[in-house]
């Protein structure tokens, strides 16, 4: 009996080790994309690419934005070993104001969890600053 008990324990031994072996990674071009000064109503699309670098299918369950004013989309199926993916992002540039945003990405790869970041800057051209009024005069006002 000791030694099925043994023969047994060595096969899930074994066996947990194989599993482990093939496994998801994800690595993106890069983390952060830099929207840089961008026009109210301009296109906000961006896009994160990653490639799966692992041994195994990689699965995004879940992708979510900080704020409901960015809207990420994740890939629809499997993404096989060498394979190359993409996050789309697009932010909302009729809201004029700095871009400080985060998109968490949750998938099967050995790091589950990855912070993705946009930022930059949405301007009104039609609005002119204090400081450019300022060089006028009052009567040209």
């Amino acid at each position: 009996m000791k030694h099925l008990i043994a023969v047994f324990f060595i096969g899930l031994l074994s066996f947990s080790l194989n599993a482990q072996e093939k496994v998801a990674k994800i690595e993106f071009k890069t983390d952060v994309i830099d929207y840089g000064i961008v026009e109210k109503g301009a296109d906000g699309v961006r896009v994160f690419e990653f490639t799966n670098t692992g041994n195994a299918p990689l699965i995004i369950s879940k992708v979510n934005s900080s704020c409901g004013c960015t809207v990420p989309k994740k890939p629809d199926g499997p993404i096989q070993p060498g394979e190359t993916g993409e996050i789309q992002v697009k932010y909302d540039t009729n809201r004029v104001n700095p871009i400080r945003k985060t998109i968490t990405v949750i998938s099967n790869a050995d790091t589950p969890t990855v912070a993705l970041k946009i930022k930059g800057e949405v301007i009104d051209p039609s609005k002119t600053s204090v400081l450019e009024k300022k060089n006028e005069s009052v009567m040209e006002q």
